[in-house]
């Protein structure tokens, strides 16, 4: 289909010119002299790009974008504003108005050709994202909310109904970047504890010295600079939840207190003496292997089986690959409405980038390079380009590199090692539930116990 472009401008010589050259160049012309006869022909005519001119009589060019940003009629035409007068606030306010790009006279024909092309592209492209995002359907979710579909996100969203209404302890494991907070928050808020606290401790980030005073408060005169009693986090949690995240981290001097203070929901401040009781929920976090660190001595046993009487896996995003376009969709909204930015949507080849990348990183990972992308674009079409991540780094994801050792094997030990990591990690995803796991492998419950009992003999 020919593409439709406007002239407008008061120089009848630079019109037939500019006419003349754009014909030739294989698009259907149209021309006016001013922005009121262009406005006119606007309110008629589909058009696919507008030039405009600056100074004009009766209407100038930022009269007549002013009144078409107005109307909104700027998103679906792209104009490019030509003039002589070129200073740097012509500049400014035509960008401001929504226009695409600015030229001054005298300009190069040869130039102005490839900025149109340039600028019809680019709107091809926005309204092929705009099909794509209608395509998506995606509902903008609130704030705060566990976006994804795919089972492996399905089944922690049951985990969570299962154990929310429970005031049992609930440990989140999950690699860093996967979201482990938000779960704890979705626990906590559909909860009988929603009204109450939620209080946050990064384990990771107490400096050791500080751990418990922050944790059980303190009494004043308590030490050095203690001029006043202070409630430490698990004394804020009155009512509530208290999200120990990263435990993992936590000294293992420090750990028979804590379990003692989950057992008995009692603790004495620091340099007190009075048993202070509280009611609280604990839920905790991390990222490391428990079971590996109670083995290597630097998580106690007792502790570990007190925090994961119920235990939820976050898969990694590699693991979800399907929800990686709904969370890009979702993080280009929040930048952009953070920013003051225009939201779009991505391209084909972009979608395909961010859907062939590892992601060692998650969800976070994702997140701040769907932002750097919304802060490059500017309100335009994210394409491949603008997504700053490296294809080739695929093939540095370590379970890349371990699908290449499966396939140096014999074949039949191949097999069985592809077979044993599927279990495995259906398994880990049904968080131990044998029947959960024989489901979301698509094998009978007895075929599963059969290679079990395998592995075991």
């Amino acid at each position: 289909m020919t593409e439709r472009i406007l002239i407008v401008d008061d120089e009848r010589n630079l019109r037939e010119s500019l006419s003349e050259a754009l014909s030739q160049a294989g698009y259907e012309v149209l021309t006016a002299a001013n922005g009121k006869e262009a406005y006119s022909i606007i309110q008629e005519q589909e058009l696919d790009l507008l030039l405009c001119d600056w100074r004009m009589p009766e209407m100038d060019g930022a009269a007549l974008l002013n009144l078409l940003r107005e109307e909104g009629r700027l998103v679906d035409l792209p104009t490019l504003v030509i003039t002589a007068h070129g200073t740097s606030n012509n500049a400014i306010d035509a960008i401001q108005l929504g226009a695409y790009d600015f030229v001054t006279k005298p300009f190069d024909l040869d130039d102005v050709l490839i900025t149109i092309r340039r600028v019809l592209d680019h709107s091809a492209l926005q309204k092929e994202v705009t099909q794509l995002r209608q395509q998506v359907a995606q509902v903008s979710p609130r704030a705060g909310e566990i976006i994804g579909s795919s089972a492996a996100i399905v089944n922690v969203f049951k985990e969570i109904g299962r154990v929310a209404k429970t005031n049992s302890t609930v440990l989140i494991m999950g690699e860093s970047g996967t979201g482990k907070e938000l779960v704890a928050k979705a626990i906590h808020q559909h909860s009988d504890r929603r009204n109450g606290p939620f209080i946050v401790v990064n384990c990771a980030a107490l400096p050791e010295n500080l751990i418990e005073s922050e944790l059980f408060g303190y009494e004043k005169g308590a030490f050095t600079g203690a001029l006043n009693r202070k409630a430490g986090k698990f004394e804020s949690a009155q009512g509530g939840t208290i999200f120990l995240d990263e435990i993992g981290e936590l000294p293992l001097q420090m750990q028979p207190r804590l379990l003692r203070v989950l057992q008995e929901h009692a603790f004495e401040r620091l340099g007190g003496t009075q048993s202070i009781a509280v009611d609280f929920r604990v839920i905790a976090a991390t990222n490391r292997d428990l079971e590996e660190e109670v083995t290597a001595g630097q998580f106690r046993n007792d502790l570990y089986f007190r925090l994961s009487v119920v235990p939820i896996y976050i898969p990694s995003l590699r693991d979800r690959r399907s929800d990686i376009l709904p969370l890009a969709e979702h993080f280009l909204h929040t930048y952009s409405e953070q920013h003051g930015l225009r939201p779009t949507g991505f391209t084909e080849d972009a979608i395909l980038k961010l859907q062939r990348y590892p992601f060692l990183g998650n969800v976070r990972e994702l997140e701040h390079v769907v932002e750097r992308a919304v802060l490059r674009a500017g309100g335009r079409a994210i394409t491949s380009d603008l997504v700053a991540i490296e294809e080739t780094a695929a093939a540095e994801n370590p379970k890349e590199s371990g699908l290449i050792k499966l396939l140096n094997l014999p074949y039949h030990e191949s097999v069985q090692a592809w077979e044993r990591l599927l279990v495995d990690r259906a398994l880990k995803q049904a968080n131990g539930n044998k029947a959960e796991a024989a489901r979301l492998l698509g094998i009978h419950r007895r075929l599963l116990y059969e290679k079990l009992g395998a592995e075991i003999h």
